[in-house]
């Protein structure tokens, strides 16, 4: 038996890399053509965020746990589980995700943004790439259109997307970054042993999401601590 200390991430990797974009092209064409609506549901959160109406927390909440629900389902449970055994754990993950957005966004209307400043900006341009640059990296990296990963259909996206709408909320709400955190680092660590390019992209939005939220946290404590 192998010493454990010869082992590498890619010893524990139970697919290869053609497998695994070979399942998102099968599940864009099951779903076509929810591809349209869940971009069509992007933008209307990027309005609601930047209009900020007294309903746009509640509504842009309830998008999104739609949307983890649709993932944990439609993805991690009938997709991924037959090539990793962990996916019905994740699938949890995001039902449970879809919980907490669903209980402080739209039940107790927790999720308020502010637009003006420059945290509620990056949270924009998380957004942003994830609706429109993440389904680019396919065919930029030579992989063909339909393995392209949609926002609201795969589960990096919608976890990046996540994150930059609780960055671009005014308070900072660390119960509703962990499960996306978490998502993003375990898919970051996939992706790596894969040699995928996008991999310093996932870990990059980990870490501006955390300082962010840390930074939020030490500015909503000063003015007490004195």
């Amino acid at each position: 038996m192998s010493e454990w200390w010869t082992y590498s991430l890619s010893s524990f990797l139970l697919f290869s890399a053609r497998t695994y974009y070979r399942l998102f092209e099968l599940y864009n064409a099951d779903v076509w053509p929810l591809q349209l609506v869940a971009l069509a549901t992007g933008l209307a959160i990027l309005l609601l965020i930047g209009r900020r109406t007294a309903s746009s927390g509640r509504v842009v909440a309830a998008m999104l746990a739609a949307l983890w629900l649709f993932v944990a389902w439609a993805y991690l449970l009938e997709r991924y589980d037959p090539i990793n055994f962990a996916a019905r754990y994740f699938a949890i993950g995001f039902a449970c995700q879809a919980v907490l957005l669903l209980w402080t966004g739209a039940i107790r209307d927790r999720l308020h943004f502010d637009t003006g400043s420059i945290a509620a900006r990056i949270g924009l341009a998380f957004v942003i790439y994830a609706l429109a640059i993440h389904p680019l990296i396919a065919p930029l990296t030579g992989r063909p259109w339909t393995q392209a990963e949609i926002f609201g259909l795969a589960p990096d996206p919608t976890a990046i997307a996540t994150l930059g709408v609780i960055v671009a909320a005014g308070r900072p709400h660390w119960h509703l970054l962990v499960l996306p955190l978490l998502w993003c680092a375990i898919s970051g660590l996939t992706l790596w042993t894969m040699e995928s390019p996008e991999a310093p992209l996932t870990f990059l939005a980990v870490a501006v999401a955390i300082g962010i939220a840390a930074w939020k946290t030490l500015s909503f404590r000063r003015p007490t601590d004195g």
